[in-house]
């Protein structure tokens, strides 16, 4: 244990050193409003041209889910031990930063091999967070699977989202449960977050899911729930023959405007992320045309909602 907090201090010293103000660049930009995009929506582009096209379009804050093809961001030369410096450095120079870590972490594993693999991952990427300087780390209750009852799995996730949270102590990072798959309705969560309850733990509201498989309105969620909120996935979609089509934000039936005014009205600090899926369906619009309308639309939801830059 003495190693890990060894190892961790001296990373918060790099962190420290990458992000400060003599290395920025002497033009200050305009500060930028409180919105992100995920990685999972530009799975072609590189390293640099991420960090480039966010800062263009106004984005002060990424989400990291893939690059390149690359799920496991772990195996990514960036963030290598011989990289990471150069990667803190460009992060900084354009005055954005990693909102958080989307791992595939599933915590409904049952299985020995394949829970032990899921938690592994779940903590090789708090130490990343923790290196980047990022404060979460996303996961999965994710499914119930066949012959396990849903009361057995909920205590499974519950299990692992503490064994996670008790590791992430000291790291700066929180281990956050998407609302997701067999767990995105409220009730399910909510027993969740109070059995897995601590500092380090808390959700990612992905506001589609809530809305669409849950069957909720973002207000009725947001007061179930609201106070574990750490960060949040927005999207739109219509309903589809073989369930939903992803479309641009405000052109579809999710209600994304009246998510963000809840969300701000009940005094929400974090990001309002967009995911747009392009890595589970390709056919959907290209990340050069999405995310800048994305921006666009944010600007003013924001705004009615009195959120300024």
């Amino acid at each position: 244990m003495t190693q890990k907090i060894s190892r961790r201090k001296f990373t918060q010293a790099i962190v420290a050193t990458f992000t400060a103000p003599s290395l920025l660049r002497a033009n200050t930009r305009a500060k930028r409003l409180p919105i992100a995009f995920s990685t999972l929506g530009c799975p072609k582009w590189e390293w640099k041209t991420i960090l480039e096209h966010a800062a263009a379009q106004g984005y002060s804050g990424i989400e990291l889910r893939g690059i390149q093809g690359e799920m496991d961001l772990t195996k990514r030369p960036e963030f290598s031990p011989t990289q990471l410096k150069t990667s803190l450095k460009d992060i900084s120079a354009l005055e954005l930063r990693i909102t958080d870590l989307g791992a595939s972490t599933r915590l409904h594993e049952f299985e020995p091999a394949k829970r032990a693999a899921a938690i592994d991952d779940g903590k090789r990427f708090i130490d990343l967070a923790h290196r980047l300087g990022t404060p979460y780390v996303r996961v999965f209750g994710d499914k119930v699977l066949p012959g396990q009852s849903r009361a057995a799995t909920i205590e499974r996730v519950i299990a692992g989202m503490r064994e996670l949270g008790e590791y992430a102590k000291g790291s700066g990072v929180a281990v956050i449960i998407e609302s997701h798959g067999d767990f995105a309705d409220s009730p399910s969560l909510l027993g969740i977050l109070k059995g897995s309850e601590m500092a380090t733990t808390g959700l990612l509201w992905d506001a589609h899911h809530t809305f669409v498989s849950g069957k909720e309105q973002p207000a009725d969620t947001f007061k179930q729930l609201g106070r574990y909120v750490r960060h949040t996935h927005l999207k739109d979609s219509q309903p589809a023959a073989d369930g939903v089509r992803y479309v641009l934000t405000g052109k579809g039936t999710v209600p994304v405007r009246e998510t963000v005014r809840v969300l701000a009205a009940g005094g929400y600090r974090g990001y309002y992320c967009f995911e747009w899926e392009k890595v589970w369906h390709p056919e959907i619009e290209e990340p050069e045309i999405a995310f800048p309308h994305y921006a666009k639309v944010m600007r003013e939801y924001l705004s009615e909602a009195g959120i300024k830059a």
